[in-house]
């Protein structure tokens, strides 16, 4: 028979066991637990047939038409699960419902050792959702837009400091350029899914390190409980002069198309106002990125300083950088936050 667990033994034995997620193509697409491989019991289409009849004829009926659906496809189930899993696998569907059972089921009578989640990925999402809301030790790191904070904070992970890269979770650089050489951006939800599996490797007695970010990362939305956290705790601003931030910048963007750098220009053109963005797009095409910099800094900049002002008073502490070795600058920010910052 299936062993029943819960979530906490899910999120044990998924770093050591294949996860199978029952649900439709649609709904893995749209958010699933990380590293789970898709196997659905019902397509798509299966699964829209399925409720239809439900709605019309009523449940009997529904589940009759699922089991001639399915029925002639068990062979392929138990094939893929194998080509997946030696002797072992979790399963899950939307609720720890008949898809997963069924599954669950069909892969026991093969052979497998088989653990359904309770609950199902319902269950995995309540449990995400309560991860934000926990308190963390947190310490944001922040800097205008060009200081190099992604790389510094990379270099602090290698001494030994915990962080948890948002940008990278949500494949994006945060700016309306950032976009620009990424990945698709997930969900929101799948961004949420993986955020939190990220929480879970984190020792809460120890400081974590975030990003100082807006609320959104491009299309992707911060847990409003994290979000708070890094709005409410304090902020270790790494100061750096605008030459180097430009030249920073340019190391980054200069290599993309200008066409994609003028599209990109041209979506803040309300926050740049428009002869700023005409003059911008100029510099672009004389491959003038200096000044097409320079420009979107003084938009960048204004804004920072802004969202700055909103914070507590004393809770930025600036900390002034004079190197442009990113591991010396890691090394002064750790520095400084062990003698400045109080116990979060």
């Amino acid at each position: 028979m299936p062993e029943s667990i819960d979530i906490h033994k899910f999120l044990e034995l998924r770093n050591k066991l294949p996860v199978l997620d029952t649900r439709s193509e649609g709904e893995y697409t749209h958010a699933h637990v990380a590293g789970a491989i898709n196997l659905p019991l019902l397509n798509n289409q299966e699964r829209e047939k399925v409720g239809t009849c439900y709605k019309q004829k009523g449940r009997e009926e529904a589940v009759l038409l699922g089991f001639d659906l399915v029925g002639s496809k068990f062979g392929d189930y138990i094939r893929k699960a194998k080509e997946i899993a030696h002797s072992e696998i979790i399963v899950y569907c939307w609720r720890g419902g008949m898809r997963s059972n069924i599954m669950a089921w069909l892969l026991e009578k093969s052979g497998l050792k088989v653990y359904l989640l309770e609950g199902g990925y319902k269950t995995f999402r309540h449990w995400a959702l309560n991860e934000f809301e926990q308190p963390f030790k947190l310490i944001v790191l922040g800097g205008k837009t060009g200081s190099g904070k992604t790389d510094v904070l990379h270099e602090m992970k290698k001494a030994g400091e915990q962080l948890i890269d948002l940008e990278g979770l949500a494949h994006h650089r945060g700016s309306a350029f950032g976009a620009l050489g990424q990945p698709a951006q997930p969900t929101s939800e799948q961004f949420e899914n993986n955020l939190a599996l990220e929480f879970l490797k984190i020792d809460r007695k120890k400081t974590l390190w975030l990003e100082n970010e807006s609320s959104k990362i491009g299309g992707v939305k911060i847990p409003d409980g994290i979000y708070n956290q890094m709005r409410a705790n304090t902020v270790v601003e790494i100061e750096v002069p605008l030459e180097k931030r430009i030249e920073n910048i340019a190391r980054v963007y200069a290599g993309f198309p200008k066409e994609k750098l003028a599209e990109a220009t041209k979506r803040i053109e309300k926050k740049l106002g428009n002869k700023n963005m005409n003059d911008g797009i100029s510099y672009l095409n004389e491959n003038d990125f200096y000044n097409w910099i320079k420009i979107l800094l003084d938009y960048y900049d204004k804004a920072y300083t802004f969202s700055k002002s909103q914070r507590a008073p004393g809770t930025v502490l600036s900390v002034s950088i004079t190197s442009e070795n990113h591991s010396e600058i890691a090394a002064a920010v750790i520095s400084f936050a062990k003698q400045q910052v109080a116990s979060p």
